[in-house]
């Protein structure tokens, strides 16, 4: 924690190190194309146990407890080097419970039952100070933790003023001044808390409560000024995470390997699902290359195929991969905003083609549906969500708005029977075989399937499929971040993947015909131009 002279600009946002993420971002693009991944294209058939770039395993084995605890404290490193890595914005919040939580309701009776505790020692005749020692102890070991290595005076002077001895000996002789010990505490605390910190300082300084209450609010000041720390720190730290992202994360991933050999179970399953998926049993003679070789999808294309997944992973029914949960949140709210925008593009596409030429051409139409439609239909991601019942509120509001519409250009309004039909069309998106679903579901696949298969996806993010004009945008916004998650993903655990698809491919025990990966991965050439 820097003095007041060396104060951060900047101690919980970190947002002056947008920068550094973006262009972060833009490395992590770049390198996809020669990632790991990539580099193993070239050998991807050979033997790649002895390269020291593959990740290694070791044979299943029984766990001790101590092996399961240090596993779990590499995840956690891991995922927290990766929160500050891709998310700019992390910084750590003092712990603040609900309300009228019932874990609140505990802490704030302990906390009542020590305070008052303390207060009638120090009420006593002769007072008992042993509470409060302990407590001055934990602020001098608080305060000695934001000092700077050079900091010698001031750590000096603290363990003068603060010697637990001689505060013991004063106590004894009931001669301990603790309002005095306590102003001293304010000041040093002062003097290293950041600038943020000053206006509660100031309440210190000039608050007249009684020493107990004083205490109470010294130890809440100084909760926030370790976040402080800690937030300075992430400041700090993430300029270096940014140039050793890949390397550092890579090689946390591969001591929890080393420790848990099962750690890409989930990750071997997703990767073979996509595999399956693109290459069914049954052989046709599309599938082969003349020659009586199968030919199979290459590595990159087969990936591609594994993420486009995720965007209808069931994150209730089957657990992410284990290269991916450090991104389930992000994964998730990327997942959420695609489902309701392709609702809302449903039903746009049922009014259009429902109604017609009355209302074609008309944008700012167009705009208040899909915002009336897009605010209905927020959360539908929720499993308490009642989707049904949502369409039957949008629908209600839409007809209401085409008869405004329609009366304003001296169209007749829409019938009783065209409602109820235009109702029941917009209601029925909720069944998986509604072909105004199967469509909208489908280009979108598509339009990410573009994304993930070519070499420069920013430049493909405006050519959505023909039927999606009306979400482009916020296609496009999900494609964006979909698309940087991928990529960094892929520069991260390129390594493992090539592994995985490569005994996949080619260690499967079939020694049925050889299969041979296709030169490059094939590109989807199915979506129309806007």
């Amino acid at each position: 924690m820097p003095l007041n002279n060396e104060r951060p600009t900047s101690t919980s946002s970190g947002e002056d190190q947008s920068s550094d993420v973006e262009s972060s971002s833009e490395r992590c693009d770049s390198m996809t194309s020669t990632s790991d991944l990539d580099c193993s294209r070239e050998s991807f058939t050979s033997d790649c146990s002895s390269k020291p770039s593959t990740p290694s395993s070791s044979p299943p084995k029984t766990l001790t407890l101590d092996e399961v605890m240090d596993a779990a404290k590499d995840l956690f490193n891991l995922s927290l080097s990766h929160e500050i890595i891709v998310n700019r914005s992390f910084h750590l919040e003092p712990n603040r419970l609900p309300q009228n939580s019932l874990w609140r309701a505990v802490r704030d009776n302990f906390h009542k039952a020590f305070w008052d505790i303390l207060e009638a020692e120090l009420n006593d005749d002769p007072p008992e100070f042993g509470h409060a020692i302990r407590l001055l102890e934990d602020i001098r070991e608080t305060l000695l933790s934001f000092l700077n290595p050079g900091a010698n005076r001031m750590r000096t002077q603290i363990m003068e003023v603060l010697d637990m001895d001689l505060i013991r000996q004063q106590a004894d002789n009931e001669a301990l001044d603790i309002q005095g010990l306590a102003s001293y505490i304010i000041t040093t605390m002062g003097k290293v808390c950041a600038p943020v910190r000053d206006e509660e300082i100031k309440k210190l300084r000039e608050s007249t409560d009684n020493i107990v209450t004083l205490l109470r609010e010294i130890f809440r000041v100084l909760d926030l000024m370790k976040a402080d720390m800690v937030n300075f720190n992430i400041v700090n730290l993430r300029p270096v995470l940014l140039r050793h992202s890949v390397e550092v994360e890579r090689a946390t991933f591969q001591r929890l390997l080393d420790k848990t050999p099962s750690a890409l179970d989930h990750t071997t399953s997703w990767i073979k699902g996509a595999l399956e998926e693109l290459c069914p049993p049954a052989v046709s003679s599309e599938q082969t290359n003349g020659k009586g070789q199968r030919v199979m999808p290459g590595p990159l294309h087969i990936l591609s195929a594994a993420f486009l997944r995720i965007l209808t992973w069931d994150f209730y029914k089957s657990p992410l991969p284990e290269t991916l949960m450090t991104d389930e949140i992000r994964l998730r709210e990327i997942q959420a905003q695609l489902q309701q925008c392709q609702a809302v593009n449903e039903v746009l596409l049922i009014v259009y083609s429902t109604i017609g030429g009355p209302i074609q051409g008309l944008p700012s139409l167009s705009d208040r549906l899909k915002r009336m439609t897009s605010v209905l239909l927020d959360g539908m991601h929720r499993p308490d969500f009642n989707l049904e019942e949502s369409l039957e509120g949008v629908s209600a509001q839409i007809c209401c708005e085409l008869n405004k519409s329609l009366t304003e250009m001296n169209y007749p309004a829409l019938t009783p029977a065209l409602q109820t039909t235009l109702t029941g069309q917009i209601c029925s998106i909720t069944q998986k075989d509604n072909p105004i679903r199967t469509l909208v579901e489908d280009r979108v696949q598509q339009y990410f399937m573009m994304l993930l298969c070519d070499p420069k996806p920013k430049d493909k993010l405006e050519q959505v499929p023909a039927g999606l004009t009306a979400i482009k945008p916020e296609l496009a916004l999900i494609g964006s971040k979909f698309i940087s998650l991928v990529n960094y993903n892929k520069t991260v655990y390129g390594p493992f993947y090539a592994d995985i698809i490569r005994k996949l491919m080619f260690n499967s025990g079939s020694p049925a015909a050889p299969t041979a990966p296709a030169a490059t991965p094939p590109q989807d050439t199915t979506q129309d131009a806007n």
